[in-house]
């Protein structure tokens, strides 16, 4: 029998809400089992709801011990309660209090949604929906209230005690208990309620903002994990400084507190002045982090900073607004991390990220537009979509009216909406007055769904010394949405020389020209379904650099020739489009060899593969821009760019073939480069030390892949000596594809040496989970068995399962559908324990209509089998429900 759909919640359907919560007094006494939860809420009619409705609240499992109204118990015919909800039939008509008092069960919470315990430690987590959870109430982010929070545990268990807000008192108890009290004086959705308790260790530091007040700002951790958070408060104190000064915003509070733990759904969460984070994101040190951990780290640590304006200050008024927060916050920490880091490799990174996760997702079944028009399940809405999709729009709002208008837009949009729960339409107001500039066709990026394909056609008229581009735009239809309008898009463009020369943008007069601001600026505009520019002065048949720094998130077609691209590769002044011309070589190579195997024409790599033996053997400039360029597409860049038929087995055979080759063919510049980025004394995580790291791990792997008889013992070699965890992991992760008693030997010692860590033992556990061998599907199976797996920890579920579905694709989709059978059963096994982290992973299958065939009725088949499972969660039964169309 078919789960029906979980009910569905509609943007158009969106009312104020029926009564306003000016305050809520928590008086929270924390027990492992029986925490009682007073809440005294201050309540009255919204002037902008519906008059006369009854006062009904959400709730989620609770159990209810006492109610009264104005300090008068409620009699039982007044008021209706269920675990999920709470219905005051008659509320007054002026402003009125309401005493409630739950009690919830904070070990039996395998949700992680709401008041759980992770490890010793209690906390919370309330985005989207896990305030009622608490309590019951509103549970919706348009209505604002002031928090004062009582809580009170026992001294011995959690002398740590915090909360949103600013300490206000705190004090013993008899019988061992201690109490603290905090004030948050900033009106805030309920989703940002947050308070640790805990025996927890810390670190402090002072921070003085630009106006001359002191904030006190800690990290709290895991007792003797102290050292490990030093570069998380380092990202802390560079992120309050750079919001200043490229912002203009200024914390509020007095104190700013941030948690590790080690069971959490998420990344992090911003909760006002109580930041709690995956404790993947805070700790680090030489020994145990990679440079990706560093990275993002200092990432996270800014993103929920930033969310203090952009999400907290100002929040969203309904889920649907959710980019409004995420998407803005997304590219307020990537351009803090370019600031710290190369702008070019950050924007390289942030790329790939996107079509490796949003392109799919737009792509398939599970397309959504940037700000959606309905959901089922909010908690599915976490997407690459919402996120980096909703990014990227801001991103080109900028580019579209410039630096100077797009600062004056969100120095309005502060002004104007701190304190309240604003839309898109807000956001883009302050824009369109800020630039004067109609931005309607605009926030179709905000609507509309799918990835836009850009076809272009050049033509160079020798004679007249002309260049004409030919641009046309189209979008293919996604779920609900068959006919798309044309988009406004920003094409940042350069023409390069014959000599490699950047040749000056001249427009030709007429309506075909670009104009003279559009050449000046290097960005044309495409806001119609097709135009033609023509440059004059052009001496010699150009090259075009287009879509520059990726200025959108769209697809150029037909690919530029092979020579075109080498003549980017070697001369573009872009540092992105240098790399996406190494890119999209390798994905000619990568075809051409897919070709040859079915019988046809093989690939010629000569000047593909002599280009990158120059960029090696150049040993100037950035190496970790180099580094970026030997890397190579992933598999599922090129399932991507197939587009459908994929045969997972088919890409890896090719692409292995293509590293094959070039490791072979560059050998003696990688060995060289090898041995000249030798790890320095001491350690850095500074973008300059990490690019050294890159290179010299991109190089290993590559003489690997050419050589296994002399890259294997290098391999061995480096995972022995290394000082640092980049040079060691890396070192393993090559061993990883090489067969043999080495490979299986170095796995032991990682293991070993690392077992107490359980951060550095997710790496251990995933990199496994990774090797595409047709063993690793029965080695997934036993290390799901290990004493240190837990279907409980969602950091481990990922580690294991979450890499073998993502990150192993030939394994995965293996033919026998052995691996689609793995993922069932912890999907199913998950479900009752924790729906979120369950739906998360089924998405892995939100590309399975691009399989051909034989996979894709496996893939079919096993999400009819898991829709078709009893008391299935809305959460997993959407994900099913859409991905099957």
């Amino acid at each position: 029998m078919r789960n029906p759909p979980p009910q569905a919640v509609r943007l158009a359907d969106y009312r104020p809400p029926a009564f306003l919560i000016d305050a809520v007094d928590l008086d929270i006494s924390l027990d492992r089992s029986k925490t009682r939860v007073a809440a005294r809420l201050a309540i009255r009619r919204n002037p902008a709801g519906q008059a006369g409705a009854p006062l009904a609240l959400d709730g989620d499992g609770l159990v209810l011990r006492r109610v009264a109204l104005d300090g008068a118990p409620l009699a039982p015919e007044a008021y209706e309660a269920t675990p999920d909800s709470f219905l005051l039939r008659a509320p007054p008509e002026g402003p009125f209090t309401l005493e409630i008092e739950t009690d919830v069960d904070p070990s039996a919470n395998t949700q992680l949604s709401g008041l759980y315990r992770s490890g010793s430690a209690y906390c919370t987590q309330c985005e989207a929906e896990g305030f009622r959870r608490i309590t019951y109430f509103l549970d919706r982010p348009d209505v604002l209230s002031v928090y004062t929070t009582r809580i009170e545990a026992d001294k011995s268990e959690a002398p740590v005690l915090l909360g949103n807000g600013n300490p206000v008192g705190a004090g013993d108890l008899d019988g061992g208990r201690h109490f603290a009290i905090w004030r948050d004086p900033f009106p805030k959705p309920c989703y940002l309620f947050a308070l640790v308790g805990g025996d927890l260790g810390h670190i402090s530091e002072s921070y003085r903002t630009s106006s001359g007040r002191d904030v006190e700002l800690a990290i709290y951790v895991e007792r003797g994990k102290e050292p490990f958070a030093s570069y998380a408060m380092d990202s802390l104190v560079r992120s309050m400084r750079w919001d200043e000064q490229a912002f203009g915003r200024e914390y509020d509070l007095d104190v700013f507190n941030i948690v590790a733990v080690s069971d959490f759904n998420m990344g992090a969460m911003e909760n006002k002045g109580l930041n709690i984070f995956n404790d993947k994101y805070v700790l680090a040190s030489p020994e145990t982090a990679t440079d990706s951990d560093y990275a993002g780290i200092e990432s996270v640590i800014a993103h929920e900073y930033f969310h203090n304006w952009t999400g907290n200050r100002i929040t969203c008024r309904d889920w649907f607004q959710l980019c409004l927060k995420e998407g803005l916050t997304v590219y307020r920490d990537q351009e803090f991390s370019a600031d710290q880091r190369s702008r070019a490799v950050k924007r390289i990174s942030d790329v790939r990220g996107l079509r490796a996760q949003q392109f799919p997702e737009d792509a398939g079944p599970l397309a959504h537009p940037v700000r959606p028009s309905l959901y089922h399940e909010i908690n599915n809405f976490y997407t690459a979509t919402v996120y980096e999709k909703g990014a990227e729009i801001v991103r080109m709002l900028k580019t579209l009216i410039g630096e100077a208008d797009f600062r004056r837009g969100m120095d309005l949009y502060f002004a104007r909406f701190d304190g309240t729960a604003a839309t898109v339409e807000d956001f883009l107001a302050c824009f369109a007055e800020a630039s004067g500039r109609d931005l309607a066709q605009f926030s179709l990026w905000y609507e509309q769904a799918g990835t836009p394909q850009i076809s272009v056609q050049s033509d160079y008229d020798a004679a007249a010394k002309t260049f004409t581009l030919a641009l046309e735009q189209s979008t293919p239809p996604t779920p609900g949405q068959s006919d798309k309008k044309p988009f406004v898009i920003p094409l940042a463009l350069g023409l390069i020389g014959e000599n490699g020369d950047e040749l000056t943008l001249s427009a030709a007069p007429g309506e075909t020209g670009a104009s003279g601001e559009e050449c000046a600026r290097g960005v044309v505009e495409l806001s119609t379904p097709k135009r033609k520019i023509v440059f004059e002065n052009v001496p010699s048949r150009p090259v075009a650099s287009l879509l520059r720094g990726f200025s959108a998130p769209v697809r150029l077609a037909p690919p530029q020739s092979a020579e075109d691209l080498e003549r980017l590769l070697a001369h573009d002044s872009d540092s992105f489009n240098r790399w996406q011309a190494a890119q999209s070589l390798a994905l000619r190579s990568v075809f051409a060899r897919i070709e040859a195997a079915r019988g046809g024409e093989g690939a010629d790599d000569k000047a593909f593969f002599d280009a990158l033996k120059r960029l090696v053997e150049a040993g100037e400039g950035d190496p970790s821009l180099v580094a970026q360029a030997l890397s190579l597409p992933s598999e599922i860049d090129i399932a991507r760019e197939m587009g459908k038929d994929v045969d997972p087995d088919v890409i890896y055979s090719a692409r292995s073939g293509l590293r094959r080759d070039l490791g072979r063919f560059l050998a003696p510049a990688l060995a060289e480069a090898h041995a000249r980025f030798a790890p320095q004394e001491g350690f850095s995580p500074d973008a300059a030390s990490a690019g050294r790291r890159a290179m010299r791990n991109v190089a290993l792997d590559l003489l690997a892949a050419g050589d296994p008889a002399s890259g294997g013992p290098l391999a061995e070699r480096q995972f022995a000596e290394a000082t640092n965890m980049t040079d060691r992991i890396c070192a393993l992760a090559t061993l990883s594809h090489l067969p043999g008693a080495a490979r299986e030997d170095a796995f032991a010692a990682f293991y070993e040496r690392y077992r107490k860590d359980h951060l550095v033992v997710d790496k251990w556990f995933a990199l496994q989970s990774t090797i595409p061998e047709v063993e690793t599907t029965a080695r997934v199976a036993r290390l799901m068995a290990h004493e240190d797996f837990s279907l409980a920890n969602p950091n481990r579920v990922r580690a294991v399962v979450g890499s073998f579905a993502n990150g192993n694709p030939t394994r995965f989709h293996a033919l026998d559908g052995s691996g689609y059978a793995l993922l069932e059963r912890v999907v199913l096994e998950l479900d009752p324990k924790n729906p979120q982290l369950a739906a998360r992973l089924l998405s892995a299958l939100r590309s399975w209509r691009s399989l051909e065939e034989r996979r894709r009725k496996i893939a079919e088949t096993t999400l009819r089998r898991i829709l078709a499972t009893p008391d299935l969660s809305a959460d997993v039964s959407d994900i099913a429900t859409r991905a099957l169309g």
